[in-house]
């Protein structure tokens, strides 16, 4: 499944591979060479150490290289009083009788623990392109529950902590 990005994720994800390439791979080497300069290599623990840190790096850079080669790009397209990408909604879950603030997000950036709701979730579909007061009905497996829109903030920012209402 090809990975939906937004143009800034995009952006941040290149400036991880610069980082690791320019900064950590060089880092990685040095501790490498510094390690295999100690000696006898068969009870060496700082040199297995310093492959694998190195490697880890190598196999992130190819994870992300990867990942941009086959991303789908996506953008919101939205109106300014609907729900879209990087916005904040404060939704009311009727079974329960209490609100949330969550942010709609891509997939990369989703975590549910911090209030951040992917576009590819059950929830995160359900409510793109919806309004103010809209009643939806997110389904889940079988069964499913109901939410209303009780605001929207079009100016969600960066992924700071979600407020609680």
């Amino acid at each position: 499944m090809r990975e939906q990005l937004t143009r800034q994720d995009i952006e941040k994800i290149q400036q991880e591979i610069e980082h690791r390439k320019l900064v950590v791979r060089k880092e990685a080497i040095e501790a490498v060479k510094e390690a295999r300069a100690h000696g006898d290599l068969s009870e060496n623990f700082e040199y297995y150490a310093a492959k694998k840190d190195k490697n880890q790096n190598e196999s992130r850079i190819r994870y992300l290289e990867r990942m941009l080669r086959t991303a789908e790009v996506v953008e919101d397209h939205s109106g300014a009083d609907e729900v879209g990408m990087d916005t904040k909604v404060l939704l009311y879950y009727e079974d329960e009788d209490e609100t949330e603030e969550v942010k709609i997000v891509t997939s990369i950036r989703g975590n549910s623990l911090e209030g951040r709701i992917s576009i590819e979730s059950p929830l995160g579909k359900a409510l793109l392109g919806h309004k103010v007061g809209d009643r939806i009905h997110v389904q889940v497996g079988n069964g499913g529950y109901d939410v209303e829109i009780r605001a929207i903030d079009k100016d969600g920012g960066e992924d700071e902590n979600i407020r609680k209402f």
